[in-house]
């Protein structure tokens, strides 16, 4: 396996929505839990999201849920985040990292890896 390709992001007025892509191409989608977090410049990564590569049961932190969708297309290999009435405070960039089977939540938030480069969104006031 390689490393996670983010993409989809943009600059959005507050209010609106979008939906960021996860390629996970490389990886045996079946073995991992694919997340996808977010980092704000001066603070530290955190997770949104995560969903089960084999069974797409979805997880949510507080961050996430609510205005957050988490999906996946098991075909493509690719995961979705549907983000919906967004606000300037989820101004930050996005990135999707990997876990291998089996995941502990909460403390297997910080074992993801496979880090790609992310997509910034920026949501404007």
């Amino acid at each position: 396996e390689g490393q996670l390709v983010a993409s989809g992001g943009g600059l959005v007025q507050a209010g609106g929505s979008l939906r960021l892509s996860c390629d996970a191409s490389r990886f045996r989608f079946d073995d991992y839990v694919i997340g996808w977090f977010r980092q704000a410049p001066g603070k530290e990564r955190e997770g949104i999201a995560c969903i089960g590569g084999s069974d797409g049961n979805t997880y949510y932190t507080d961050s996430g849920e609510g205005r957050f969708t988490i999906s996946s297309d098991t075909a493509k290999k690719n995961v979705y985040l549907q983000m919906n009435t967004l606000k300037p405070e989820d101004t930050a960039v996005y990135y999707c990292g990997a876990h291998r089977l089996p995941l502990v939540l909460p403390r297997g938030w910080a074992d993801f890896g496979s880090w790609g480069q992310g997509t910034q969104v920026t949501v404007s006031s």
